[in-house]
């Protein structure tokens, strides 16, 4: 026999006891997503699988589920570690016992700095992690031709990577003009994966333009804002992908949609969220918890958070707890509550022997030094114009959707100065990746800071330096300090650095525990709130207002950026 016919054979043997599981959990309260019963019973594990469900299983090992429920291990549809700011390795011992046991990840933010080494990157890591990380292939390297990367991939970069066993399909498509349009290069990437699945980059699509995207191959939508928008591509057979992210929140929003009979079509993710949020708040679980708390059906939100996220990936091997699939389970003390006591991942109880048990994480140095830039001056920042009416990028807190407002600003010999008492700020973004020097300037209204400034190396999606400030100094010792460190975020106050968070992989991710990572992050998002920032994650905020894909009014390293005509407004 060969090696699929042992573990055949050792699974019917065990789900009829005539040999003893691996692992059983005595007497646990199963709640059944395919009917919403909960029966009370044993769970017999052979291997990474669940080999039958009942009573008066026996086992190798037994573990006592008394007063316990439980449901299938959660699932992340669409997230960027880098966001996370950890490491791979940091990032499962991070999200685990929040009781996530697969995660599909886009690794654009490492791939815009370093091009497919991201992707090998990611690829080894996920040999040794404890939950299951899939790994997309992102399909907007550059996410537009709008600004200055660190790395360019078309189709034959990505091709070589399709038939490994962790990738799915392609990640999220973000030129959505560009299809439209009947681009070669976006056309050419779409036909290559077919038919696997295509991550969909969305935001107030509709109608035709929509029917186009799924006429492509677009099967889900993570960048939903509306009951309304949401309802449309539900409707034309999308699966919405409901998002809670540390800047991009749209739970609260989008839960009333969530019934019985969307459930199928509705899967959670986090997208891009921050390791200080997920220590206080959790993960999916805290999605689980909040969408019950706003009134959702618990089946519902359970199905979402599991098999709904499941089959909407072609993953049918996971998201039940049923004889067969994969033995990934979170056991809860509290189900509306979504309190987790104990987590079992492919059949193993978690514990920290199971993450000191993995091997070595791969190494990151390739990805180290990716801030190449000089340092620079404060009259670099000086904004020349000829008039004082200024269109200007308004920020909102918990929403990625920018606004334009027109502001008279102040106008000295030609220079035009932020204005900190209405909260008009200056923003830069320079280019870091050691191309033509570039500095996009612009202004925003928001973050509230009266003096100093902050600056991140974080700027979704290419990762060019960008930087918001009441003055020109403050502004250039931010920058300047990042440039020293290696990327990160700092926070400035005449000319002294009051906080500053190392980021050394890639400019995107610390190389330290995430035990030591987290009071620096802690510092320098008070060190912020201390100047006067309103952002509940001021960082997140910034650095998310270069990407060119996301309505309405963006600034990159080339300039100010309206992303609905797709083209620079020429103000300055």
């Amino acid at each position: 026999m060969n090696h699929r016919t042992d573990e055949i054979a050792r699974q019917v043997a065990v789900a009829v006891g005539r040999e003893p599981a691996d692992l059983v959990v005595k007497n646990a309260a199963v709640y059944a997503l395919t009917t919403g019963e909960t029966r009370r019973g044993d769970i017999a594990i052979a291997g990474d699988r669940i080999a039958g469900i009942g009573s008066c299983y026996s086992g190798k090992s037994e573990f006592d589920g008394s007063g316990m429920i439980a449901v299938p291990g959660f699932i992340d549809t669409h997230v960027h570690l880098e966001s996370t700011m950890v490491t791979p390795y940091e990032f499962d011992r991070l999200v685990v016992p929040h009781g996530v046991t697969t995660a599909i990840c886009d690794p654009h933010e490492l791939a815009n700095v370093a091009g497919t080494a991201a992707f090998d990157y990611f690829f080894r890591a996920a040999e040794g992690m404890v939950l299951d990380l899939y790994v997309q292939l992102s399909s907007c390297v550059p996410a537009t031709e709008f600004d200055s990367g660190g790395a360019v991939l078309d189709a034959a970069a990505l091709a070589g990577y399709l038939k490994h066993p962790k990738c799915l399909g392609l990640a999220e498509m973000m030129n959505i003009p560009g299809l439209l349009k009947g681009d070669p290069g976006v056309l050419e990437k779409l036909a290559l994966v077919y038919p696997k699945p295509v991550d969909g980059h969305c935001p107030l699509v509709s109608g035709r333009n929509l029917n186009a995207c799924l006429a492509a191959g677009i099967r889900n939508c993570h960048e939903t804002n509306l009951v309304s928008e949401a309802m449309e591509k539900i409707e034309k057979g999308m699966t919405l992908l409901i998002r809670e992210g540390s800047v991009g929140r749209n739970l609260d929003a989008l839960i009333p949609l969530l019934t019985p009979i969307t459930a199928g079509s509705c899967a959670f993710c986090t997208d891009d969220r921050d390791p200080f949020d997920i220590h206080e708040k959790g993960h999916i679980d805290y999605m689980i918890r909040r969408a019950i708390e706003l009134g959702g059906d618990p089946l519902s939100v359970y199905r979402a958070a599991t098999v709904a996220a499941a089959r909407s990936f072609g993953l049918r091997d996971r998201g039940l707890i049923a004889p067969g699939y994969r033995a990934d389970i979170a056991l809860l003390s509290d189900l509306g509550g979504c309190r987790i006591e104990r987590m079992i991942a492919a059949g193993r109880l978690v514990d920290d022997a199971l993450f000191a048990f993995r091997p070595p994480e791969p190494p990151a140095d390739v990805f180290r030094h990716s801030v190449k830039l000089k340092p620079v001056e404060a009259e670099c920042f000086k904004v020349r114009s000829g008039r004082a009416r200024t269109t200007v990028i308004d920020s909102q807190e918990g929403i990625l959707l920018t606004g334009r407002l027109t502001v008279e600003l102040r106008l000295v010999d030609g220079v035009k100065y932020a204005d900190p008492g209405r909260d008009v700020l200056k923003l830069a973004v320079l280019a870091r990746h050691g191309g033509e020097p570039r500095i996009g300037l612009g202004f925003v209204h928001g973050f509230g800071i009266r003096n100093g400034a902050l600056a991140s190396s974080v700027g979704h999606d290419s990762h060019n330096l960008c930087v918001v400030g009441a003055n020109d100094g403050d502004m250039a010792v931010a920058v300047n300090a990042l440039i020293e460190c290696g990327g990160g975020f700092v926070a400035v106050e005449n000319g002294k650095v009051l906080a500053l968070l190392p980021l050394e992989i890639g400019g995107l991710i610390s190389a330290e525990p995430f035990a030591d990572m987290l009071p620096k992050l802690k510092k320098v998002i008070d060190a912020a709130h201390r100047l006067g920032c309103r952002f509940r994650e001021p960082f997140q905020q910034l650095s998310f207002l270069p990407l060119p894909v996301i309505p309405h009014l963006r600034l990159t390293d080339r300039g100010l950026f309206d992303v609905d005509k797709f083209e620079f407004v020429r103000e300055y």
